[in-house]
């Protein structure tokens, strides 16, 4: 194993990669690769990683290759139907965790709905930290919501999954939170993303439009709808465009509109809050 390891190395792969993809293959926890570098690869598992090497030299993402990713201390299952989870991304649930502590008296059993759920990650994520809200996602591929609802079976946690575009299918419903982590990229910088992205991962959780912003201007415009009465929307978009979404916000008519940053300070994430009290 540890001959494989090595040649992987050289090829250009990462030493935590493909730790991982020997892992994966043997069934065995990185660790315990680490310290059985010694053991004789089996034929069979030799051919499987030299496939996933050759695959993942051809920039298919190692979550892809593994069937998994871990999201907010939760082991999900990843396919090409989804995007990828980014730790980015736990900064919105961190974020929209803090909005329902907050205000937990008022809201015991919060309303909440993750557009675009994908993998679930972020519904799935903010229901097993609040296991008294009620949590719906909705997405407009069936594939994603296949890979959400086995993340959430395996995961035992109790999430409704919809169907259709951003608020479609729950029209007529008001929630107390909306987050989404929609495509905002605009289409000509997707064009020129790393391989591993723009030729693996699903465009439709990624292109936003011309500029970026097509799925937050539908999201904003239809959020004071869905919202009851001092509900509020947290939305993450592009690392430029938070200027763009306050304002978009503050069209739609919501209120205490707040940027907020990511990991390395860059205001990636906004809210904002639907006039009212609860």
């Amino acid at each position: 194993m540890g001959h494989w390891l090595r040649h992987a190395r050289s090829a250009g792969i990462d030493r935590l990669d493909a730790q991982l993809l020997v892992a994966e293959v043997l069934q065995q926890p990185r660790t315990w690769v680490i310290a059985h570098e010694e053991y004789p690869l089996q034929a069979g598992e030799r051919q499987r990683l030299d496939t996933l090497l050759t695959q993942r030299l051809d920039g298919v993402p190692l979550a892809y290759l593994t069937g998994w990713r871990e999201f907010d201390g939760l082991r999900l299952k990843v396919t090409a139907d989804v995007l990828v989870p980014r730790a980015d991304t736990e900064t919105l649930v961190e974020w929209a965790s803090e909005f329902l502590q907050e205000h937990a008296h008022s809201r015991p059993a919060a309303q909440v709905l993750d557009l675009g759920t994908g993998s679930g990650a972020i519904a799935l994520a903010l229901k097993h930290r609040h296991p008294s809200a009620e949590v719906t996602g909705t997405d407009s591929s069936a594939a994603a919501l296949s890979v959400a609802r086995d993340n959430a079976q395996r995961l035992q946690l109790d999430v409704q999954w919809l169907m259709g575009r951003w608020f479609e299918p729950v029209r007529g419903r008001r929630f107390d939170m909306v987050v989404s982590n929609p495509p905002y990229i605009p289409t000509a910088v997707w064009q020129e993303l790393e391989p591993q992205v723009r030729n693996h991962e699903p465009a439709l959780a990624l292109d936003g439009g011309d500029d970026g912003l097509a799925a937050i201007r539908a999201i904003a415009s239809q959020a004071a709808e869905a919202l009851a009465p001092g509900g509020y929307l947290l939305l993450e978009h592009h690392h430029d465009q938070s200027g763009a979404v306050v304002a978009l916000l503050e069209e739609a008519g919501l209120e205490q509109q707040q940027a907020h940053p990511d990991l390395e300070g860059v205001q990636r994430f906004a809210s904002a809050r639907k006039p009212g009290h609860p």
